[in-house]
This record gives structure tokens, sequence and C-alpha cells, in this order.
């Protein structure tokens, strides 16, 4: 009869969620978590089978955490731009969860018009947001949210690897003023 284990998943993953949060996927080892848990890393081994398989579940947890802050901006009065302040909340707020999430190299890299539904598991419900906001195609909206996902994109690197920081208002009021170049762009376009 196997041994009977001293810790479930959920308590082995939440200790490993807690140690990337402090310290990225590279500090999820066994012995920090043993010692996070206050026990030999033996118990770990009883429900997992090695710590890659520890470190998938923990990446799993940070998408969880991450969507909580998508699902908040989605409750916004305007969406799309209520998911950019939280994505930039969730860099300043999660940075070693936002590095793994965002910021860690992928196996193949992607075309630009390709790397958000690759990297962003919320994208079609964003992009839905963006439709409904600006009253966009889905082409035209695709368009626009990668167009802000990339200035987005880096306001939060800056804050997830404090190198500066943004309030809230002010991340508010630079999405803002980019969104409206865009629509301006678009607007033009359309009139050619």
């Amino acid at each position: 009869m196997p041994p009977k284990a001293k810790f479930t998943e959920e308590e082995i993953v939440a200790a490993a969620l807690d140690i990337a949060r402090g310290e990225g996927l590279a500090g999820v080892t066994a012995r920090a978590l043993g010692v996070k848990l206050g026990s030999s890393a033996r118990p770990i081994f009883t429900l997992f089978q090695s710590m890659e398989e520890v470190q998938r579940e923990v990446v799993k947890a940070a998408r969880v955490v991450y969507k909580q802050y998508v699902a908040e901006g989605l409750k916004q009065e305007l969406s799309f731009r209520g998911v950019g302040i939280r994505y930039v909340r969730f860099a300043t707020e999660e940075p070693k969860l936002f590095q793994l999430l965002f910021m860690t190299e992928q196996e193949g890299v992607p075309e630009m018009s390709g790397v958000l539904p690759v990297i962003e598991e919320n994208y079609e419900a964003i992009l839905a947001s963006v439709q409904k906001d600006y009253q966009l195609d889905r082409e035209t909206a695709g368009n626009f949210y990668q167009q802000l996902w990339i200035h987005s994109h880096g306001i939060a690197t800056l804050c997830a690897t404090r190198m500066c920081r943004f309030g809230e208002a002010e991340v508010g009021e630079l999405l803002k003023e980019v969104s409206i170049g865009i629509l301006k762009n678009i607007k033009e376009r359309e009139k050619i």
C-alpha cells in the first residue's frame, strides 16, 4: 500500500505558487517547497512524479490568478480599457507571475499577428469586448487589440521589472491616448 499523502495537491501547488510569487519559477525546487511546507521533499513526490510536474501546475495556478484580473477588467464600463489597466496592475502586484506568463521565452516564435491567441487564453473574451466597446468588426478589433496590447505590455513590463511605476489613473490616461490615436487612424483608413 502506498504511503498516505501528508499534503493535498492543492496545498503543494499553493505553497509552490507562493514561492514563485517571490522567487519566480526557478525558486520552486523540492527543497524550497519542503521548507515552505515544513517537511522534507518526500511528501511532494507521493502526489507528483517530478518537480517539472509541480512547476506546470504552478503555471496553471498563475493563469488562474491572472484570469481574475482579466475578469475584473471585463466588468468595467469600457471593458477593454479595464483589461489593459488590470493587465498592468497584475504586472505591478504579481511581478514574478507576470514574468512567468508573459516574459518567458516561447518555444516557437509566433508572428506578431498570432502571438495574442498563443499567450492570452482570455483572447476571445477580450476581443469580443473590443468589438462591443468600439463597434468594430472582428479583423479591425483584432488589429486594435494587438496595437494596444503592445503598448500595455510595454507599460506592464516596466512595472514588472521595477524600472518605474505608474498609477492606475496614469495608466488609464496613457491607454486612452493611444486608443484615440489608433481609432483615428482606423477611421482615416475607412475614408480611403
